[in-house]
This record gives structure tokens, sequence and C-alpha cells, in this order.
């Protein structure tokens, strides 16, 4: 059932609310020791072995990452434009718990991470001076460059985040199923998602999400050391790097502590203002016109150019070094990173519609990428066709130094180096704390979607992406394990592939709802339940349309006209053979629900629940002015309604309840003739 009022408060749960799921959190730890062990004491044979299967994936499903990234990006748009985009992420009276603006620096701050300032400078100039055909170091060379920087942060990449965002939060806001991975699978395996398989996929889930930070965080700390030693002499080495990771995650213990409204969107707030005015610096301090000139025509190249570099696995002469090292990397990264990305946000975009979802998961994070990318990327590049051929060498042999060696031939080097190096923390902080909501809640049963797990959860997750981290760094195993996160991502490509499946399934049922609407509608005007003399005259109507009531008036209103019609439905549904129950509550959760049970079918449920509304300001004529009044509106399964009840007689609020039963009956003949499976129909979950 639905509650508007708990809808309405995201919170972190009590401990009644979530409970540990034992196989899923003590699998993940233990094959997390197991692996760090392993790589550990044995860094020569883990490294050979993880090479090796690397080599075998990309070998054998190179093309598999190719077909799959274009695949989903293809999807999520398509359902955007068709008529499901107006589906909202929720129950259709929920609205959007974040601005526009913070919302965008959310999606921007925990999908990047660390990485963007790592390859912002060294993927041009290496993709310029070696790039994979034709000759490097030339204009071409430089244009095409950019075309691929922009294809491996662009829109495909970000079409894996918004696949399983969206799939998610659909199935956890919309029906009511668990906020984890295994939730998208629903409509393809029923119940089956609450034993081996779906605790199978919630573990893969958790063990690429912590290798994946951890590898993230490595990279970072390994940067931010030689920052350090190029601005404060700090040497190089693990001892300096351990107290790195400490203070990381430190930090983002702290934050996570906070919750998510004052942990993560303070940080991606301040994080994604540092990095505009780090990218306006360089842009205004450097060739601004042609920085603004490269960029538009790199994006031109990238769209001209998007499907050639999509589908061009190099089939006739493969640079299979190339190859792994950055497309069938990227394409792996990406997939690896969907879990965590996804999850996170799936839980801050609630009450967003389909369509505005994909559409600000796609275009916000990549405008940013792709003038962030340009701009830097193309300075660089420009610094080295202007004579500065030892940078380049020396960014692409060491590209920890990159981004430092940059701003070094850039005025203001020194304050420059310290906003850089503000921003990599920031970068580590926000990343190991939406790291660590994602999971908590995947290692966590909560039985409210809208809650997240408690506090003490999500510090222990910091705390064990700290611990992983810290066994990289002192193992010199940071580039195996990195190989490992690709690996990684062959077994979510193909649960993606079974999240379109699902999803597709979900969504061809939310139309069979509302051509069951339709298909009722004739029943609905017919004025079959309602009498003549039952219906109000004009001037009852326009008393009803020109009354606010009060809470008292909500109050009486429930008890005198909704109580007795809700018994009447239920003694004419009863003897009929139909078990039908009446649930209510009073005071700040005042309602009236009407449920009915439909043996192996979806039940129907029809609630009316009081919301408050902001007084109009015509309403000048009144003795006592009051600032707001109460509306009461119906509630289904889908979420609350926008029309009101109050004053409808008893006969009138029959028909409606009476009216929406109908459309239900003809959803679920519709959904019969389909024989498929609804999302959710189950009220409680099995063991996880």
């Amino acid at each position: 059932m639905h509650n508007p009022k708990s809808s309405e408060n995201s919170s972190k749960a009590t401990a009644d609310e979530a409970r540990l799921k034992p196989q899923v959190f003590y699998s993940s730890v233990i094959g997390i020791t197991l692996f760090s062990l392993w790589a550990m004491f044995f860094t020569e044979q883990a490294g050979k072995v993880i090479y090796g299967v690397l080599a075998w994936i990309s070998g054998s499903f190179g093309w598999l990452y190719f077909l799959a990234i274009v695949a989903y990006l293809v999807f999520v748009i398509v359902v955007a434009l068709s008529k499901y985009g107006d589906i909202k992420l929720g129950p259709d009276h929920a609205e959007p718990e974040f601005n526009v603006v913070t919302w965008a620096a959310m999606l921007f701050a925990a999908g990047i991470g660390i990485d963007l300032i790592f390859y912002c400078i060294v993927e041009p100039l290496t993709q310029f001076i070696a790039p994979p055909t034709g000759e490097g170091g030339t204009i071409e060379a430089a244009r095409q460059a950019m075309a691929i920087t922009f294809l491996h942060w662009g829109l495909s990449g970000w079409g894996v985040y918004t696949l399983v965002g969206m799939s998610l939060a659909f199935f956890s806001y919309r029906h009511g199923l668990p906020l984890t991975i295994r939730s998208a699978l629903y409509p393809l395996f029923g119940k089956r998602i609450y034993g081996p398989i779906g605790t199978s996929v919630d573990i893969a889930a958790v063990l690429g999400t912590v290798f994946g930070v951890a590898t993230s965080l490595g990279i970072g700390i390994i940067q931010l050391n030689f920052g350090l030693k190029y601005m404060f002499g700090v040497p190089e080495g693990t001892a300096t790097q351990a107290v790195l990771a400490v203070l990381i995650v430190v930090f983002a213990a702290i934050s996570a502590a906070t919750g998510v409204e004052r942990g993560i969107r303070r940080l991606s707030e301040f994080n994604m203002l540092l990095a505009i005015a780090l990218m306006l610096f360089v842009l205004l301090s450097g060739k601004t016109r042609f920085l603004l000139d490269a960029f538009v025509t790199n994006l031109g190249d990238y769209i001209q150019h998007f499907v050639e570099l999509s589908f061009n696995t190099f089939a006739f002469d493969p640079p299979q070094d190339w190859l792994n090292a950055w497309t069938i990397f990227f394409w792996a990264w990406w997939i690896a990173w969907g879990p965590f990305v996804g999850l996170f946000l799936a839980r801050i975009s609630r009450g967003r519609t389909i369509r505005s979802f994909v559409a600000g998961t796609l275009i916000l994070p990549f405008m940013f990428m792709a003038a962030w990318m340009a701009i830097m990327g193309n300075a660089a590049i420009d610094m080295v066709l202007g004579g500065a051929a030892e940078f380049g060498k020396e960014a692409t042999a060491n590209p920890g130094s990159a981004i430092y060696l940059f701003l070094e031939q850039m005025p203001w080097t020194t304050l420059t180096t310290i906003a850089v190096t503000i921003l990599s923390i920031v970068f580590f902080v926000t990343s190991g704390d939406s790291g660590s909501l994602v999971l908590s809640n995947l290692t966590c049963r909560l039985e409210d979607p809208n809650h997240d797990a408690p506090p003490w959860m999500r510090v222990l997750w910091a705390a064990i992406i700290g611990i992983v981290t810290l066994s990289l760094l002192m193992t010199d195993g940071l580039a195996a394990l990195q190989s490992a996160v690709v690996i990684m991502g062959l077994p979510f490509a193909f649960v993606l592939i079974l999240m379109m499946l699902g999803l597709s399934k979900a969504l061809r049922l939310e139309g069979l709802k509302s051509a069951s609407m339709q298909d009722a509608l004739s029943g609905h005007l017919s004025g079959r339940t309602v009498s003549r003399e039952g219906h109000s005259n004009w001037s009852q109507r326009l008393a009803r349309a020109i009354s606010f009531p009060t809470f008292k008036q909500v109050e009486q209103f429930i008890e005198r006209t909704v109580r007795p019609a809700f018994e009447a439905v239920k003694e004419e549904l009863s003897e009929k053979g139909y078990p039908v129950n009446i649930t209510e509550g009073g005071g700040d959760d005042l309602h009236v629900a009407l449920n009915v049970t439909l043996g192996e079918e979806v039940d129907f449920t029809y609630q009316v629940w009081p919301r408050q509304c902001s007084m109009p300001a015509f309403t000048l004529r009144a003795e006592q002015p009051r600032s707001s009044y109460f509306r009461l509106e119906p509630h289904l399964r889908e979420g609350g309604l926008t029309y009101d009840l109050m004053g409808y007689t008893r006969e009138q609020v029959i028909g409606d309840i009476v009216d929406h039963f109908e459309a239900h009956l003809q959803y679920l003949h519709m959904r019969r003739e389909l024989a498929t499976r609804t999302p959710g129909e189950e009220d409680e979950p099995g063991p996880a």
C-alpha cells in the first residue's frame, strides 16, 4: 500500500527497519578478504592470472562490449522518447527530492571521481601522440584524439548508468521492491530473485563496487602523492599513501554519518563549483578563442563519427594492446561501475519522470565532461604543437603527474596546483561517501526503499573501502586489481541485457494500465452506480469547488461519507465472495484504505489521504483567514491521484471506487492475455 506521507521523507532506517543480509554481506567480505590476501602475498601469480583472463575476455568478448554499450544507450533514449517517458520513478504523486542544480552536481561528482582529473590530460595527449591508426602529432591526429576521448567519456558510458538507475528506481520506488540490483530482474525471474539468483547478483555488485572504488581511490592517491611531493616535498611511497587513504576514509565516514542530504549534497555542490572554476581559469588564461573553436569542432567530430567510432572494432588489423588499454577497458569500466553509480542515481532521482531522468543523466554530465575534456585536452595538445614536446612525453610516461605538469605550463601554478589537490580530495570523499551509501543499502534489507541503511553500516563500508585501498597500495598490485575491475564488467554486461528485457516487460504493463482505464471509460461515463437524485446539482458543485475545508472537516467527511461508502462496497463484494478489508489511521496518519484480495492476481487497493495545501489569495472574505486548507485525494497502487473527493456524496464515492475497480479488472484481463508478470505483486519479499 502507498503511504504518501512516508514517501515524502527519505531518511535513515532504524535498527528495526534495516536488517543485515547475511549471505550478501558475509560472502562479500570473505571474497574481498581472500582476493586482497591473494594479491598481497602472491602478487606475481595474481598478475599473471588476471592479465591472462583480461586478454581472453578482450579477445573473445570485445565485440560484445561494442554492441552492448550502444544497445544500452539506444534503449534508454527510445524509452524516454516513447509514451513511457511520462511515467514517474515513484508513485504518481511523488515529487523530486533535489532541485536540478543539486541533482546535476551529484550526478557529476558521484559518477566521475578522480578519473576525470587523471584522464583529462593523459588520454588526449596519448591519442594524439600515439593514435591507434595514422601518424601521430598531426592536426588530423589531434582531431581524432579528441573524438576518441569524447567517445570514451560521452553518452555511451552514461547510457550504462542511466539504464541501471532507471531500472532500479522504477522497480523500487514505483513497485516497492528493494533498492538492489536483483529487483530489476523481477519480471524475468519473479520470486526467485529472493533466492540464490538474486543473492549472486547482489554479491557481484558489491564486489565490483568495492574494488572499483578502491582502485579509483588508489589511482587518485598516487596522483595526490605526486602533487604533495611537487608542492611540499612530501616523499612518494607507501607510508604517505597510507596516511592519505586513512584521512580520506575518515572524511568519507563523517560525511556518510551525517546523511545523504547534508553530506553528499554539500560536497557535490562544492566540487562542482571548484571544477567549473578551474576549467574557466584554463579557458580564460589560455587561448580562449582557440579553445572555444576547438570545443565546437570536437563536438561536431564526435557527433559526425559517433556510429563509426562506436562500432569500429578494427577487425582487419586490430591494435589489440590499444583496444585493451582504451576502448574495451572503458566500456568494461563503465559497466563494472554501473551498479555503484546506477544505484546512487536511483537513490537521488525518486519522483522524476523517466524522460527527465534520461535527459538529465545523459545530457548534463556529458556537456560538462565534453567541455572539461575539450578545454583541458585541447590546451595540452596545443602546448605540444607549440613546442612543449618534453611535457607530452613526461605526461604520457607518468600519468599521475600529467595534470601537475600541465598546470606548470600555466600562470598561477601554485594556486591552481592547490586547487587541483583540493578537488582531488573532495572527489575522494564524494566517491567514498556515495560508495558507502550504495554498499550499505546493498547489504541491508530495508523495509522501505525510501530509507537508507543506518549510519554505522555506511561507516563500516567506508572503512572496508579504505582497507582494500591500503592493501592494494601495499602490495603494488594496483594495475592487476584494476584489471580485475575490468573483468567484473563481463558478467554485468549480461545482467544489463536482462535489465533491458525486464524493464521492457514492466513498461508494457504500465501501458496496459493506461489502456484499461480507456477501455473502462464508457462505464465511468454511464452513471450506472449513481442515480439521478444522487448527482449534485450545479449549485452544490459550485459550493464544493470554492470550499476550503479544515482538517477537522476532513475528519468529519471521512467518518460521515467515506467510511460508509467503503463499508457499502465491502458488503457488496463480500456477498459475492471477494475477501475485503478496510484499514484506517487517525491523527497525523489519517487515512482510510479499502483492499480487495484477488487470489493469485494483483490485489486492488483504494485509499484516501488528506493533503495540506496553501490557501489561495482570492479567499479574502474568510472571517478567520487561514494559511492552508486540506484536500482529500484518492490513492491507488501507482500513487496519488490529483482530484479532490471533499464534497462528494456517498454514492459518488462509491461510484469512484467502482470505476477504478472496474479499470483494475480490465487491466488484469489484458495482463492475462499477455501472460506476463507484474513487478512487486507479492506483498512480502522472501529470504534475502
